[in-house]
């Protein structure tokens, strides 16, 4: 039995507020074919399923919410049931693919049983087929997701160890019975570590300076944004669809502009969020889009860990500049600033203090800020590197890798950008319901890194300085 951490716990309690949500997120690897039998691949995943404990267990709640819930180990869990086919219909082409995934995330994975499934889909162009790796955020980040893709789509140097026995369940007393120890616990394990802050004043000093700081950059995202169509009530249905990148071609721009590939990604996302809102007749303010950037806390220790280790900023993004390469310098220094401003870190210190108080009223507090209309953040747009090296599933190489990232709280599109080799996918997920211009966003991207693609070579051009012939 292990608790999860109040930040894990909040995915649980979002989606748990609005019956239209569904905090899984996803992964979508392409492979070469044939598709293996379903007999196959269980047998393929069972056999690594030791390397990821989590994998077997489900959410056990206490009761009242006194303490917050925690990872039990299934002792009905079939690794079977975890695994579904489908196929799409033809022709088999990428937007095929696409409205299917959209369909699947639609649906929420089973409380009672472990919170991932796998769904094979074949039917692909080119005798290829997919899997659609789904698992609830309450268990993975965007880091952690990519361990599983290390787990289940690589050759292991060893065989894994045997699969465990289930242990039993700790039923609701003993479950009450610790979250109290908890509830009584917590006060004193604060003001220990508060004891221990002060007898080293200029490190707590500092800490406070900075808290100080990015709470401060943190407040000015209760300030809401001009109002749009980005924000609203969402429906039960999903809208997927991809964008494509050549990495070289992204660092490319980035070297120079001397920014960051991070600040290309999100230059090209402000582009898409320009343009749907000019194809809206809605005016691009320079305060109509705020979005969530989430930013990876954790340590290189804890890479294989399966939870949530991320802080966040709230950049403002500048849909009001029509210019790309003016477009992109900004995101450049308003990111900077954040960081600058230790907005992250701020992030931490809240999730952190979370940890000491009593889960009851974070979870209804929780629940009922996603239930409140608002309009401060409209958007997310996550970031991760993935894997360089090429995967593999039972011999077949992985040719293509794309994210999903789950939209919920009134934020109506999301967008989850991955690496995988030399590639670069933007994955857009949009609420079906009140996004009806499918393309777009994709469009608009590519055509956007196209231009900064464009311009900078021209810049590399101006740099090179001729030289002088010689005489002798």
């Amino acid at each position: 039995m292990e608790p999860l951490s109040p930040l894990d716990a909040a995915f649980l309690e979002i989606e748990d507020a609005d019956p239209a949500v569904v905090l899984a997120i996803a992964s979508v690897a392409v492979a070469e074919g044939p598709a293996p039998s379903q007999r196959e691949l269980v047998a393929e995943f069972t056999a690594r399923l030791p390397l990821i404990p989590r994998y077997r267990q489900k959410i056990h709640r206490v009761p009242l919410d006194l303490g917050t819930p925690s990872w039990v180990d299934d002792p009905d869990f079939d690794p079977v049931r975890q695994f579904h086919r489908v196929a799409v219909p033809g022709p088999g082409d990428e937007a095929g693919l696409c409205e299917l995934v959209g369909m699947l995330m639609a649906q929420r994975l089973d409380r009672d049983r472990p919170l991932w499934e796998c769904w094979v889909i074949e039917g692909l162009a080119g005798g290829r087929w997919a899997i659609l790796s789904k698992v609830h955020h309450c268990l993975a980040d965007g880091v952690s997701g990519n361990t599983l893709h290390e787990v289940f789509f690589r050759e292991q140097d060893r065989p894994p160890p045997p699969l465990r026995p289930a242990e039993p369940s700790p039923g609701r007393m003993p479950l009450l019975a610790a979250a109290l120890r908890d509830m009584v616990a917590g006060p004193l394990t604060t003001l220990r570590a508060a004891f221990g802050a002060l007898t080293k004043p200029r490190a707590l000093a500092g800490r406070v300076t900075e808290a100080s700081q990015g709470l401060e950059a943190l407040m000015r995202a209760v300030i809401p944004v001009s109002p749009s169509s980005l924000s609203g009530p969402i429906g039960r249905m999903r809208r997927y669809e991809l964008a494509h990148a050549s990495l070289p071609k992204v660092v490319a721009i980035a070297k120079a502009f001397d920014v960051t590939v991070n600040d290309v990604v999100l230059a090209a996302i402000t582009a898409a969020y320009r343009e749907l809102l000019l194809s809206r007749g809605e005016e691009p303010a320079a305060d109509s889009v705020r979005t969530l950037v989430p930013v990876s806390v954790r340590r290189e220790v804890e890479i294989g860990r399966m939870n949530n280790q991320v802080s966040l900023m709230l950049p403002l993004l500048p849909v009001d500049i029509a210019d790309p390469a003016l477009r992109l310098v900004t995101v450049h220094r308003r990111l900077a600033e954040l960081k600058g401003h230790r907005e992250a870190e701020a992030g931490v210190a809240v999730t952190t203090s979370a940890r000491y108080g009593p889960y009851a009223p974070l979870a209804w507090t929780i629940r009922a800020a996603a239930r409140l209309p608002h309009r401060n953040v409209v958007s997310v747009a996550t970031n991760v590197p993935g894997p360089r090296h090429t995967l593999s599933i039972l011999g077949r190489e992985v040719t293509d890798l794309y994210p999903y990232v789950p939209i919920a709280m009134r934020l109506r599109t999301g967008v989850a950008v991955l690496t995988y080799r030399d590639r670069m996918s933007f994955g857009i997920t949009a609420d079906a319901a009140t996004a009806p211009e499918p393309g777009l966003m994709a469009a608009a991207i590519e055509r956007d890194l196209t231009t900064l693609s464009r311009t900078a070579r021209t810049k590399k051009k101006k740099t090179v300085v001729p030289k002088r012939n010689s005489s002798h």
